[in-house]
């Protein structure tokens, strides 16, 4: 849903061209098309004549998923002719916006190509001409698309790798595409750099919205709760299942049986249809459905009949948003949104935000005059097509890449507040663009938190009537055009009697506002429930009012007093705005009982609605500080001679001190080190004689989990922690240990204790000794190292205090333990831990590691013990000739593919056993036998567990029971096995 950026977009309507209507109401329709169109927020500018001629496309369809969810996916790749595979070029993914197809982002992908990037564009299931059903971004069908494309990259020799079947790759879109991009960096570790814009971070807090409360520990601009449910946006949220419902490229005349075919038809050529030959569910389905996937078509019909956000809903609605999965996204991130958005608003980009930094990934923020309800004009759309072009340019290509470009950084930049309200109407590309840049963004990554100036608000207590059926209703936001009719001056309507209204003195001086203000409310209700909307007015002194944006906040509140003597205080999140109060203009805070773009209560009442504070009350207004920024025609020419000079005085400063720099290395802390212990990236390790240990090495280790290392002899785990533990150096890569880089002799390393290759005791001195001199060697106090305890863990009795050289293999292992268990480190590392100890004693070690670990420390085992990792750690890491195959919970490892057992109802009869046994052995590579555990299936490498089920309950099989029984040695071997 995308909105358009100064140039005409073809829109996908469906199959049928209908003809023009005329009138308000057409031109109301074409606009909310335009603006839900495919086209991308950020066009990239025209590239050279010379570069764009020299881009060749290619056409192909990708099989994607499997079983009844497999689609296929119609897309054009273009490949620059400085591609090949002599000189791979970095990739991109443009993923169009809700309603679109790939030819939404052709031009955009031209431009792009013209660059010298291979970028790919497709027509997501359901959408243009790829087949399949809409999934609103599911991770287990559109998340899944985008890995297959990237796993197609992958085998082209033009594309440059991070790897086997790894991709340098960016993923870019908007809207429906911006969330795919967040989603697919959370679950492919491929994806290398992402630029979403305008979209959500959650879609229950975006369609459900409640202002009500505040974001614990956020101390950004524009922080709003993205709450469990809240007032239901209808308008919007039937205008975008619309759009889904109605079949693009033929899609209707599929399901019905008609020829379908890509494009628009005319009406004459459709052909005669049957009605007798059609079965009434599937017309149903594809009449009311469209081709939105059947649940999340229940979930609409049920949000639009109730209002209610059900857990279903909410289960839909989560599993399609980033909000669940932003602790996995670590890739740099540039977030784009726009201040004319009623659908996704500045706080959707806020969480986003604030939740990657949290990772310790590059963030940068860009606020832009435009949105879902308003396209941006040529000039602020050039500025956002460098934004997204750099980016990807700094961090996909190369050091020394004549391409790279400079780095964008991790700042903040936003439209220069006024008190104009713009609108899309403004003639594109006349006029200054001014914008403002931040070092950072307020609040994020540890940059300052932001800056509120209390602004005194007052007004008595009033009562606000909720109408019988919610009508009539106040008109603020229409969808698509919520910009529009706030710049039109009184388009806006509050219905006598339904709105309470606290103002402000006139201003001294003007006030800035970047961010979403707050202010502190005093309501009660008759029925201890409440639906209100917040708003905030820039009234002029000529009495004539604004609402920034056209922008309101919902308000879902419950356990609300009803007794208006004593009301109860809640705290609003006003609208997130970029907007001026001039000198003379007066705020006003409008707490209103309805709106039209909302779901209403049926039931009339009578609110109270007060200041919580009385007197006291401020409407608390974030401010950024700022260097504004013409972007003028007479400005560009200075500002480009002052980056020319700026260029040369840097690159004589680098000259002079390259040297200095090269002696004097700052080390780099990262600012998530005590919440992720240890961290490979991209580590590897090569010899003289041309010999890889361990190749590309990545991953991260989280406080208090239990890591097993897992792999074959010659894996390369022990030479990875010889790495960790600096007794050799990796020829390329980063290891940190809490944020530091690790090393030989760094003082971080401090933190860690080890047992790698060889217990290394003295055995003429008694274990006891042994550890005693160990601990002195580190310099720290006796009383530190907490000797008795480490002592127990070994479990020698009496043996501690003899010779080591008359110790079997097992005591020399149990004191080793010991001595990396001195001091108790926070990271422990253990390179097979259970040699030579027996039964009790592995059983025992199992109960030391799960414990150490559950204090918050963090351990690291390697280990050829299968069944002992399976057991005792919570992760696991798998290598195979030096490369990491795969990574998760052991639950995640173990749970994929295998055998299943498969139990029937009770009261199930021999019959039904064997129909569920043809059933499963239908299925491809699926062999099912009867055991004396029950039916167990092995479902081998070509079905999945969804599937096999999915099959046994359309069959009417009464399945009971359906479990894995897979280990992690069948996982390992088979892991193992794929990696050959």
């Amino acid at each position: 849903m995308p909105p358009s950026v100064g140039r005409s977009v073809r829109p996908s309507r469906g199959p049928v061209r209908l003809r023009p209507r005329s009138g308000a109401r057409s031109a109301l329709v074409a606009s909310l098309t335009f603006l839900l169109s495919g086209a991308l927020l950020v066009v990239l500018p025209a590239a050279p004549a010379a570069a764009a001629d020299d881009v060749a496309t290619e056409d192909a369809t990708v099989a994607s998923g499997t079983g009844p969810d497999a689609v296929e996916l119609d897309t054009t790749l273009f490949v620059p002719g400085s591609a090949g595979a002599d000189e791979p070029a970095p990739a991109v993914v443009l993923a169009h916006g809700f309603g679109g197809s790939k030819d939404s982002v052709a031009d955009d992908a031209r431009d792009l190509a013209g660059r010298g990037f291979v970028v790919l564009t497709y027509s997501a299931r359901g959408f243009g001409a790829s087949t399949g059903q809409i999934g609103l971004d599911d991770p287990r069908y559109e998340v899944a698309d985008l890995s297959t494309l990237l796993d197609t990259l992958a085998e082209r020799d033009d594309v440059l790798l991070d790897g086997p079947g790894d991709p340098r790759v960016g993923v870019a879109g908007a809207s429906y595409g911006g969330a795919l991009s967040l989603l697919g960096a959370a679950y492919d570790d491929r994806v290398d750099a992402i630029a979403p814009q305008i979209t959500w971070n959650s879609l229950s807090a975006a369609l459900f919205p409640d202002a009500e409360g505040t974001v614990e520990g956020a101390a950004t601009v524009a922080a709003t709760p993205q709450g469990d449910g809240g007032v239901y946006k209808r308008l919007w949220a039937g205008l975008f299942f619309g759009v889904g419902a109605v079949p693009t490229a033929g899609g209707l005349l599929d399901v019905l049986g008609g020829s379908g075919g890509g494009g628009d038809v005319d009406v004459a050529d459709l052909p005669a249809i049957d009605p007798s030959s059609l079965d009434p569910a599937v017309v149903e389905q594809a009449l009311t459905c469209g081709r939105f996937r059947a649940d999340i078509c229940a979930a609409y019909s049920d949000a639009a009949a109730t209002g209610t956000l059900t857990p279903e809903i909410a289960e839909i609605l989560d599993r399609s948003s980033p909000a669940g999965v932003l602790d996995r996204i670590t890739v740099p991130t540039l977030l784009i949104q726009g201040t004319q958005d009623s659908l996704f608003g500045l706080g959707q980009a806020d969480a986003n935000a604030r939740g990657i930094a949290a990772n310790g990934a590059p963030v940068r923020v860009v606020w832009y005059d435009g949105g879902h309800d308003n396209g941006a004009t040529a000039r602020v759309s050039s500025a956002l097509r460098d934004d997204v072009a750099g980016w990807f340019s700094w961090h996909l290509r190369d050091e020394g890449d004549p391409d790279r470009g400079g780095d964008p950084g991790t700042g903040f930049r936003f439209p220069a507040p006024t008190g104009i309200a713009t609108t899309g109407l403004t003639v594109q590309g006349e006029g200054a663009v001014r914008t403002v840049v931040a070092d950072a963004y307020p609040g994020l990554a540890g940059a300052e938190p932001a800056r509120r100036l209390p602004v005194a608000v007052s007004g008595p207590t009033q009562p606000v009537v909720t109408p019988a059926g919610g009508t009539p209703a106040a008109l603020t936001t229409v969808p698509g055009l919520g910009a529009v009719t706030a710049a039109l001056g009184g388009a806006t309507v509050e219905i006598p009697g339904q709105f309470a209204a606290f103002e402000s003195p006139p201003l001294t001086a003007a006030v800035e506002v970047v961010g979403a203000p707050t202010v502190d409310l005093a309501v009660s209700s008759p029925t201890g429930t409440a639906v209100l909307f917040a708003k905030l007015y820039d009234v002029a002194p000529d009495g004539g009012r604004t609402l920034p944006a056209g922008l309101v906040s919902p308000l879902q509140l419950t356990g609300v007093s009803t007794d208006p003597a004593a009301p109860t205080e809640v705290s609003v999140a006003l609208p997130g705005i970029v907007h001026r109060f001039e000198a003379g203009h007066t705020m006003r805070v409008v707490v209103s009982s309805t709106d039209q773009a909302f779901a209403l209560p049926a039931e009339a009442a009578v609110y109270s609605v007060a200041l919580a504070d009385g007197d006291g009350a401020v409407v608390a207004v974030p401010e950024v500080d700022g260097t504004p920024i013409g972007d003028s025609a007479a400005t560009r020419w200075w500002v480009l001679l002052g980056v020319l000079v700026g260029l040369a005085l840097l690159g004589w400063l680098a000259a002079v001190l390259w040297g200095r720099r090269q002696r004097r290395r700052v080390s780099e802390v990262e600012p998530d080190g005590e919440d992720v212990p240890l961290r490979f990236e991209g580590v590897t390790k090569a010899y003289k004689d041309g010999f890889v240990a361990v190749r590309d090495l990545s991953f991260e280790v989280r406080r208090g989990q239990v890591l097993g290392l897992l792999g074959p002899n010659g894996a390369g785990k022990t030479t990875s922690l010889r790495m960790l533990m600096g007794l050799i150096r990796p020829t390329e890569g980063r290891i940190s240990v809490f944020g530091h880089a690790a090393g030989p002799g760094k003082p971080v390393l401090s933190r860690l204790g080890s047992f790698v290759e060889g217990t290394g005791l003295m055995p003429h001195l008694s274990g006891r000794d042994n550890l005693r001199l160990y601990w002195a060697a580190t310099g720290r106090p006796a009383a530190d190292a907490h000797m008795e305890e480490a002592i127990e863990v070994a479990g020698l009795g009496a043996a501690i205090d003899r010779p080591v050289r008359r110790y079997s293999q097992g005591m020399r292992q149990r004191v080793a333990i010991a001595q990396a268990m001195l001091g108790l480190p926070d990271l422990l590392v253990l390179d097979e831990p259970t040699n030579g100890l027996d039964p009790p004693q592995i059983h025992a070690m199992r109960e030391v590691l799960r414990s150490y670990a559950a204090t918050g420390r963090t351990v690291i085992v390697s280990s050829h013990l299968l069944s002992e990792i399976e057991q005792t750690c919570s992760h696991v890491v798998v290598m195979a000739k030096g490369r990491k195959i795969a990574q998760g919970t052991v639950e995640e490892i173990v749970g994929t593919g295998g055998s299943v057992l498969v139990g029937l109802a009770s009261g199930a009869s021999d019959a039904d056993e064997a129909r569920a046994v043809a059933v499963l052995e239908a299925l491809p590579g699926v062999t099912a036998e009867r055991t004396d555990d029950g039916l167990v299936a092995d479902l081998g490498t070509g079905t999945t567990r969804a599937a096999a089920l999915q099959a046994l309950v359309a069959a009417d099989v009464p399945v009971d029971q359906f479990t894995p029984r897979r280990r992690l040695e069948d996982a390992f071997l088979a892991l193992v096995g794929e990696s050959s």
